[in-house]
């Protein structure tokens, strides 16, 4: 009896998690819902998601923020939207463990918004607002990497004649093959590396900064900001939608979705994870860069290291700061193209029929080429997508991680209104409401004054 205690054991705890399973495939019986948003993870598989959607290569772009706002408020401004995230992250995960608990397991985040704040809203609103968001990462990442891999091939051959759009075209075929990876829970590997990349990269951007900032090839060091008022002002705006970004997420109940059940703290120690992660490599990469190169930090902190052409590391340096980030916006661009492959696999997929059947691999290959070539054209035809990217942040980084946290918080659990806990996360809501359509104008006066630099496949 006691050999066999322990067997019975495990099938019944198994019998158990095939019928959650069972009752979640039941509920959403959507192709999008069983094979793209795996319930199979672990809490560690769950914080190598989140390092990947949030510790990335718009990190390389907080020095160029703080040219808008300088040491103290760029200081400020950067704790309080790692707190604020953190905490928002943990709202939400809290309210979907909430709904788990009552059998009402939410994998998405257009459900939460139609179950806590109405149909409409999760149709309307929230769902298009995410799909813009990612699919904006994953044109940006395209753009990026195709970047990169023209400042190598610029330092390696500097009479070269391959145009930037070209190299724009490598990276989305490689992102091709990527793209057919099956669910969000078989990126759990490829993630885990991308963890260690981005420590790489932002380890040798802090080195460089810190080199050429003690040597006498960087710029002499001016923190004074830039421009008359006006621009001033819409500056900072822009800076704190860059750092909105930098520390956005947009898909934390579909990473949440990837937990095994019971997923009650998982969360929180994924979460765990990424913020020390966020806090080595934010931090430090923002320091440096900023306290190495002043206002003339650019909006890759990498380009610096170039001047005129000559650059200021080793080559092989620059080369292999480059080759990591590559390596990392592959990963990042394919966590944020899984809510376009769960669209695609609802509209497209059959749940009736099994995941590599001829019936479901076949259109899942196409309509996810399809949608990588897309969004790599636009890469290609509009380089200049940073001005874009920054109106989706606004637009989409600031509702979705600063403003419907705390509200779906207090919606679901109705805290008191004398509480403190009411009156912050109401707080929280007005001003990122308040900040995002301000820095949404200002994103928008950006892309007005930038026009007359626009050309579509510009080699820059």
């Amino acid at each position: 009896m006691s050999t066999r205690l322990p067997s019975s054991l495990a099938e019944h705890e198994k019998s158990e998690k095939q019928n959650i399973s069972i009752q979640i495939q039941q509920k959403d019986v959507d192709a999008g819902a069983l094979f793209v948003l795996k319930s199979k993870g672990s809490w560690v598989h769950c914080g190598y998601h989140l390092t990947t959607s949030i510790v990335a290569a718009p990190l390389l772009s907080l020095p160029y923020a703080f040219t808008f706002l300088g040491w103290t408020a760029g200081i400020f401004f950067l704790v309080i939207a790692a707190m604020v995230t953190f905490y928002s992250y943990n709202l939400l995960s809290l309210v979907l463990e909430h709904q788990a608990k009552l059998g009402n397991r939410q994998l998405r985040f257009r459900d939460m918004a139609r179950d806590i704040l109405g149909p409409k809203w999760g149709r309307y609103f929230v769902g298009p607002i995410q799909f813009a968001v990612c699919y904006g990462v994953v044109v940006a990442c395209i753009l990026l990497g195709g970047q990169c891999m023209k400042a190598i091939y610029v330092l390696s051959n500097p009479n070269g004649s391959t145009k930037l759009y070209e190299f724009v075209i490598i990276f989305g075929c490689f992102m091709l093959i990527l793209a057919q990876i099956p669910s969000f829970h078989s990126l759990r590997h490829i993630n885990l590396v991308s963890l260690v990349l981005c420590l790489l990269y932002s380890a040798f951007a802090a080195a460089g900064s810190i080199y050429i900032g003690n040597s006498s090839k960087g710029p002499e060091k001016n923190y004074s900001i830039k421009g008359d008022t006006e621009n001033r002002v819409f500056g900072i705006f822009n800076a704190l939608s860059i750092i909105a970004t930098t520390y956005g997420n947009g898909i934390i109940p579909e990473i949440q979705a990837t937990l095994a059940p019971p997923v009650k703290g998982k969360m929180f120690k994924g979460l765990s994870v990424c913020y020390a992660i966020v806090i080595v490599t934010f931090f430090t990469v923002t320091i440096s860069g900023y306290w190495a190169f002043g206002n003339e930090s650019q909006g890759l902190i990498l380009s610096n290291f170039v001047d005129n052409g000559k650059p200021l590391l080793p080559k092989w340096f620059i080369i292999m700061s480059n080759a990591f980030t590559i390596a990392q916006l592959s990963a990042v661009s394919a966590v944020y193209l899984q809510p376009t492959n769960e669209v695609l696999e609802q509209t497209f997929g059959d749940p009736k029929s099994p995941q590599f059947s001829t019936r479901n691999v076949i259109p899942r290959v196409i309509s996810r080429s399809i949608a990588i070539t897309i969004a790599t054209i636009i890469a290609a035809m509009l380089p200049f997508f940073g001005d874009i990217n920054s109106l989706i942040g606004a637009f989409g980084f600031m509702p979705l991680d600063f403003v419907l946290p705390v509200i779906f918080y207090n919606l679901t659990f109705k805290p008191s209104k004398r509480s403190t806990i009411f009156w912050l996360n109401v707080t929280i809501a007005v001003v990122f409401s308040i900040l995002g359509a301000i820095a949404a104008i200002a994103a928008v006066r950006q892309i007005v004054l930038d026009a007359k630099n626009y050309q579509l496949f510009a080699n820059v």
